[in-house]
């Protein structure tokens, strides 16, 4: 009798070897390494970019005119006595008064007239819009210097020199054109059924523009708003010249107090210019979530 024996198969694990999967990179995924070097990129760019405002603030707490000389020493005599002083021993407060009606009127004003404008531009086809649009360019041409004696000569003739609502014109009349093009680029990137849609439902075109579109284009407000704010806060030579009373300048002509023929007085020009900052960054504060939107959008076409 024989008999047959049976072998049963031997896994041999040795040879068989087990591959981990590679990890596959994203599409757009950045390598670490790449991540890194952006990354430390940004943070030199954040320094740079913060130094100024750091050491205008290092600055104003040295208690000596001479401080920036020696900006060592400031370490060991810090001192707020320069914000005490601006802030108690000049007319500071009568400055950030004549600062925010000039900004805010000039703003509000700026605005209103450049939405409508770039709107009227954008939907209207009237004889003449493409070279009216021109003609506003061509008015940023002019330098200041050119446009002084005209300007003071008009408001002399309206009587409204030295008021605020005379500076608050001259400064549309610089504002005005570059936010009129910013808004019609936007107003562009807006579709023309919305208007149409506006219509049927019995909405005039002014109810339609305030109705449908304004709330469509805050972006494009937001950035013309903080243009027209920055060019009102921060002009000097049009404050100086149609501002004669010393309690309505402007922070920008009030910080020259503190120069004179033979003395510059640098800590408290600093210190003020720290707490002139602090409107500044509440205003963009408020707009910056619409700032970027407001920037890219306004140079497609829709």
């Amino acid at each position: 009798m024989s008999t047959t024996t049976v072998e049963n198969p031997v896994n041999k694990q040795d040879s068989v070897t087990t591959a981990t999967p590679r990890k596959v990179r994203r599409r757009g995924e950045n390598s670490r390494g790449t991540s890194v070097v952006s990354h430390g990129i940004l943070i030199v760019a954040s320094l740079i970019a913060l130094f100024p405002v750091a050491w205008l603030v290092f600055l104003s707490l040295g208690p000596d005119k001479d401080d920036y000389l020696h900006p060592g020493g400031i370490w060991k005599k810090m001192t707020l006595d320069n914000y005490t002083f601006v802030l108690q021993e000049t007319k500071f407060f009568d400055w950030l008064t004549s600062t925010l009606i000039v900004t805010l009127g000039t703003t509000l004003i700026g605005v209103i007239i450049s939405a409508t404008t770039g709107y009227a531009v954008s939907r209207m086809r009237f004889p003449g819009y493409k070279k009216f649009m021109w003609v506003l360019l061509v008015t940023q041409m002019f330098p200041v210097a050119v446009l002084m004696v005209p300007m003071y000569q008009i408001l002399s003739e309206l009587q409204l020199v030295d008021s605020y609502l005379g500076l608050i014109l001259v400064y549309c009349t610089t504002t005005v054109p570059y936010c009129a093009w910013l808004m019609k680029g936007y107003f562009d990137t807006i579709p023309f059924e919305i208007d149409e849609a506006g219509r049927v439902d019995g909405l005039t075109p002014f109810g339609t523009f305030a109705r449908l579109i304004l709330p469509l284009a805050k972006p494009g407000l937001a950035v013309a708003a903080f243009y027209s704010f920055l060019t009102a806060f921060g002009e000097v030579a049009f404050a100086s010249t149609f501002m004669l009373s010393d309690t309505k300048y402007t922070f920008a002509v009030g910080l020259q107090t503190f120069i004179s023929e033979h003395d510059a007085q640098r800590n408290l020009m600093a210190a003020t210019a720290v707490l002139v900052a602090i409107p500044v960054s509440a205003f963009f504060y408020f707009v910056q979530r619409n700032l970027v939107t407001g920037l890219t959008a306004g140079g497609t076409k829709g």
